[in-house]
């Protein structure tokens, strides 16, 4: 029996703000989870702590 496409594994897997990370940035689900956690959810913070990190690196 054939999975149908939203079933299919994502990056971030069910928490759409780690799916929307890794999809505007260069960040692992990993990485994404970890600002998430400490952060909060506020995606244009996310974003912005998510491109300086890249920058730093």
């Amino acid at each position: 029996m054939a999975k149908s496409k939203e079933h299919l594994p994502t990056p971030g897997g069910d928490n759409p703000n780690v799916r929307f990370l890794t999809e505007n940035t260069d960040l692992s689900p990993k990485q994404a989870r970890e600002l998430i956690e400490e952060y909060g959810n506020d995606r244009k913070k996310l974003l912005e702590l998510a491109r300086n990190m890249k920058a730093e690196s």
